[in-house]
């Protein structure tokens, strides 16, 4: 009999990743459930805190103001934008207007609320960092006076500064010396804080570098697992995207995903440039290119042994890491994902199964790579946590030679089993994409 295969689940750090989508011609199944614009306008580099029932998100500056701000009922809406939430400007006394980006504003224990954002450093032309105080989340924000809180002219200025509160309280301040500018290395930095903000308190602390864009840092805890979110890729085009690693210490070794969480391609093109994201415990706010300006999204955000899921971003699970019944992994499989792929899916009782995670509950397009050497189109059946959810069918392509079919699947939220079973004809699988 000829190769055939089916699906598996890799390491936790490969199933928070999402994948390179269906080439052009592939079936096509509209069942993902994409990020949701929220404001569909130029609001970029997006900050958002809930304070109460209400949201509110900042925004790098536009044609709105220094420090855009906007607000919501809930998470998805509707946004409403309210105006400048810094309406005089950074500080008088080292920035000028025109470039100020990627605020972040933070509740207080007093319930205060400070900013802190980037300016254009009047006398080098470089970014910085300060810091602006308010006593409502809408502004107005009054910028400290002096020098500017962060500012490494020698590293290249300082930009995109993040609040994070560690499990213990201890507050620190996240943040990019800016090496882009200036053709160094770029390094995201961790510094501790006052309890306000308003003040370093600590030494610095490097976390990762490149000579390539790294930025918009934001650091999120889940047990004893430190998630340190970031962008890269291009400036201004669809190779903007987010990735993370992964530390059990705020010192690191920290660990790069092995694939990136959101990209162009993960998103099969509904958003172009996936990027400036904040994190909540189950939300994603980011920003997407939308004929010259950025628009704001949000996504559903779950967490797989804490590892992050993005709704709408493709997770892949090869084939040969599942469990297989009554066929076998086939290794030097040329083209294939890892090399490997379920083969031999050939009889009544042969499946491949994986353990998928959901964010949420509901509607889900199930990819599979396949090939199918066979005369004729095969098929799998497809069983969702023991239900049967109809099948997916593979047009004939020849041996070793990778396309992808599409089917509508339903899941729980939480993790799921999917198994693939016995159809018509013969196919290999090499992985399967949930998006």
């Amino acid at each position: 009999m000829g190769r055939r295969v089916l699906v598996a689940m890799t390491a936790l750090a490969v199933l928070a990743a999402p994948v390179v989508p269906a080439a052009a011609g592939d079936q096509a199944v509209a069942a993902a459930v994409f990020p949701q614009t929220v404001i569909a306008a130029d609001f970029p580099d997006p900050d958002v805190i809930q304070v109460g029932s209400t949201w509110y998100a900042y925004s790098t500056n536009n044609g709105r103001g220094n420090v855009p701000v906007a607000s919501a009922p809930a998470a998805n809406g509707p946004w409403t934008i309210r105006g400048d939430a810094m309406p005089d400007g950074p500080s008088a006394s080292w920035a000028q207007g025109g470039r100020t980006w990627a605020p972040d504003v933070h509740r207080n224990p007093d319930g205060s609320f400070t900013l802190t954002y980037t300016a254009w450093h009047r006398s080098s032309g470089r970014q910085c960092i300060g810091v602006a105080t308010a006593s409502s989340p809408l502004g107005p924000f009054a910028p400290a006076e002096g020098a500017p809180m962060i500012c490494p002219l020698n590293l290249g200025g300082a930009i995109d500064a993040n609040t994070f509160v560690a499990a213990d309280g201890t507050r620190y301040l996240l943040w990019k010396n800016d090496g882009n500018a200036i053709g160094v290395n770029s390094t995201l930095w961790l510094t501790r804080t006052t309890n306000n903000g308003r003040a370093l308190t600590g030494g610095n602390t490097a976390l990762l570098s490149s000579r390539g864009v790294i930025e918009a840092p934001d650091l999120v805890q889940r047990g004893s697992r430190f998630v340190l979110f970031y962008s890269g890729g291009g400036y201004v085009d669809c190779n903007y995207l987010t990735s993370y690693a992964t530390a059990t210490s705020l010192s690191g070794p920290w660990t790069v995903a092995y694939r990136p969480l959101m990209t162009t391609a993960s998103f099969d093109n509904r958003i172009c440039g996936p990027g400036g994201a904040d994190f909540t415990a189950d939300k994603v706010f980011l920003h997407g290119w939308v004929n010259g300006s950025r628009h704001m999204y949000v996504a559903d955000l779950g967490w797989a042994n804490d590892y992050p899921v993005v709704r709408g971003s493709r997770v892949r699970y090869e084939a040969e890491a599942g469990t297989l019944n009554h066929c076998r992994i086939r290794t030097g499989a040329a083209g294939a994902s890892g090399g490997a792929v379920a083969a031999y899916i050939d009889f009544a009782d042969s499946w491949v199964e994986n353990t998928v995670y959901a964010p949420r509950a509901g509607g889900y397009t199930l990819h599979v790579s396949y090939a199918n050497g066979t005369a004729g189109t095969a098929s799998h059946g497809v069983v969702v946590n023991g239900n049967n959810q109809g099948s997916v069918s593979y047009p004939a392509t020849g041996w070793d030679n990778w396309r992808q079919a599409s089917v509508s699947i339903t899941l729980n939220a939480g993790f799921n089993r999917v198994r693939l079973t016995k159809g018509a004809g013969y196919a290999e699988v090499d992985f399967l994409e949930v998006q």
